[in-house]
């Protein structure tokens, strides 16, 4: 299965920088409470209910809904925005975000699809297309997104990083292996990356190599009860 550290960093970039801006355009300093977040979505929709019109208000308040992981109340102003705007970026990209938490991914993927029509080289949701076609048992799809992700950002350690977890999924340790060395040589901090080849490694039986790695692992600190874990890692 894709690693643990893979999953995070694939939530990390569905949640990428821009809306972080986005979001931090509406929001005071400081994380809020839930009650906070409830009593912001009711000023929301008092102002919506006099612009209805405004896609920036629905914007802000569909964000608040993931805020509160109102998944089908933010899809349903997701929709209500593209009503108004087609080709509105932000509500494509944030709609099949949430659809993916509503494990509609056949629905997620068209939304990166139309939004990959508009925007054809952004990372994110390339990425976000290759999981979603995952999700829907589509193999030789996923490997076909994931090999155009990496031509398109061959400096990428992610790339190939996401490239290589499908890789172990699939059982291929040999391509596997070799973008996980491709991530690694890109990355500043290529621990993560390290893990997971160590867990391939593991499982094609190169013993003397892993235990080298493991060796360097332990050495930058790495905890053994870790690298015990990872030996038994079902791939």
């Amino acid at each position: 299965m894709i690693n643990v550290e893979l999953l995070k960093m694939k939530k990390a970039w569905l949640l990428c920088l821009s809306f972080i801006i986005y979001f931090l355009s509406f929001s005071p300093a400081g994380a809020q409470t839930p009650q906070q977040w409830r009593d912001s979505l009711s000023t929301l929709n008092r102002m919506i209910a006099s612009e209805p019109q405004s896609t920036d208000l629905r914007l802000k308040k569909a964000a608040v809904n993931i805020e509160l992981q109102q998944w089908d109340y933010a899809v349903e102003e997701y929709g209500r925005v593209l009503e108004l705007d087609d080709k509105n970026l932000s509500a494509l990209y944030f709609r099949a975000y949430c659809y993916n938490h509503l494990r509609r991914f056949d629905l997620a993927r068209a939304d990166y699809e139309h939004f990959l029509q508009i925007v054809p080289r952004h990372f994110d949701a390339q990425l976000g297309l290759a999981m979603a076609k995952r999700n829907l048992g589509k193999a030789l799809e996923t490997q076909d997104e994931l090999n155009r992700l990496v031509e398109m950002y061959p400096d990428s350690a992610l790339a190939y990083a996401a490239r290589a977890g499908f890789e172990q999924e699939q059982k291929q340790y040999d391509l596997a292996l070799y973008d996980w060395d491709e991530a690694i040589s890109r990355s500043a901090h290529p621990t993560e990356y390290l893990l997971s080849k160590y867990t391939v490694l593991w499982a094609m039986k190169r013993y003397d190599e892993a235990r080298r790695l493991h060796d360097e692992l332990i050495k930058s600190g790495i905890p053994r009860s870790v690298l015990e874990r990872l030996q038994t890692t079902k791939n």
